[in-house]
């Protein structure tokens, strides 16, 4: 039993690490592709940040913890197989230049586990639309709040000579990056610690779904360590590829993804970073006209993010159905 517990503890350390290398481009690509930062400078700021975004509160973890599945109707096994299938996709898609939702993966994994070890019948519903409603309209605020808020800067400073814009929106951008990075830790970390949470009460370290401080920390240096490896090729696909970037652009789309992330995040309810990110610079975009983003592009992001869950799902229940038999054989 103690080895699972280890043996979960570093599976999610690294799935926490690939998250973090994958949503490193939530949080720098605005910044770097603008070249208001250098790339290095730009993976330490926001390594630092989604550390201490990562202490802004608990409220997700719980959600995680016990939203998708009762901790007690479940075994450790269940726990390994839908981490690793989530680090497992989360590695491919960042080799791949894909940005994806870790958050999907995760408790895409989550179901397909349990339902392999205990039938539908032991998911938590209510809890899981909860979760996948939060997942579903966060996009929609981001790509909503993105263009609002974008066309009230155009409207106050559209005016200025290019030169001004630049240089007061790239001194801004700086704090709107800097608060991005802050609310990806704030979201992002806490799925993992809610998954370790849920192994220490399904093993009986734990009695209730409370996230004990050194789980914060273990997730909060490996999502901060993982960001500031950066994954360069999904930073080139959001700051480059989706849609060409300004500093104010920049500026509007942190901004209006930080805004809907520190929401989710107080409510404790789980978003996916890079949904919120890459919907708010569609946003952003469209202000200048619908062609200026390369729809091609968001394509290829929403096929990703569509077939996350579903594929982590099935990994996790084949991953899960294996170890189940071989526990029981073995």
């Amino acid at each position: 039993m103690h080895e699972l517990i280890v043996a979960i503890i570093i599976i999610a350390i690294l799935f926490d690490i690939s998250n973090g290398y994958n949503d490193a481009a939530n949080a720098i690509a605005t910044v770097v592709s603008t070249r208001v930062l250098k790339p290095f400078h730009a993976v330490l700021l926001a390594g630092c940040l989604n550390v201490a975004g990562a202490f802004f509160s608990t409220a997700v973890a719980k959600t995680i913890g016990k939203g998708v599945v009762d901790p007690n109707a479940i075994t450790q096994i269940v726990i390994i197989s839908a981490l690793f299938s989530g680090f497992l996709w989360n590695t491919l898609m960042t080799k791949f230049g894909l940005p994806i939702s870790a958050s999907h993966a995760l408790i895409g994994g989550l179901i397909g586990a349990s339902v392999s070890y205990g039938g539908i019948k032991i998911l938590n519903i209510e809890g899981i639309t909860k979760i996948f409603s939060s997942l579903l309209i966060s996009p929609l605020l981001g790509i909503v709040f993105g263009f609002i808020f974008m066309s009230l800067l155009l409207r106050l400073f559209g005016l200025l000579p290019v030169s001004v814009i630049n240089k007061y929106f790239g001194k801004l951008q700086i704090i709107s990056a800097s608060f991005m990075a802050f609310s990806h830790g704030s979201n992002d970390a806490q799925k993992v610690m809610g998954i370790i949470t849920l192994s220490l009460v399904s093993g009986g370290y734990l009695h209730s779904v409370e996230v004990p401080y050194w789980v914060v920390l273990i997730c909060a240096l490996a999502m901060g360590f993982g960001t500031a490896l950066g994954g360069w090729r999904v930073i080139r696909t959001m700051g480059v590829n989706i849609l060409r970037l300004e500093p104010i652009h920049g500026f509007a789309a942190e901004t209006s993804s930080t805004i809907v992330i520190l929401g989710a995040s107080h409510l404790g309810l789980p978003v996916s970073t890079t949904h919120v990110i890459a919907s708010a610079i569609m946003g952003v975009g469209a202000t200048k006209r619908l062609t200026a983003v390369r729809w091609g592009i968001g394509r290829k992001i929403v096929n990703a993010w569509i077939f996350t869950l579903p594929v982590c799902a099935i990994m996790a229940w084949i991953m899960c159905s294996i170890l189940r038999f071989i526990d029981r054989y073995i």
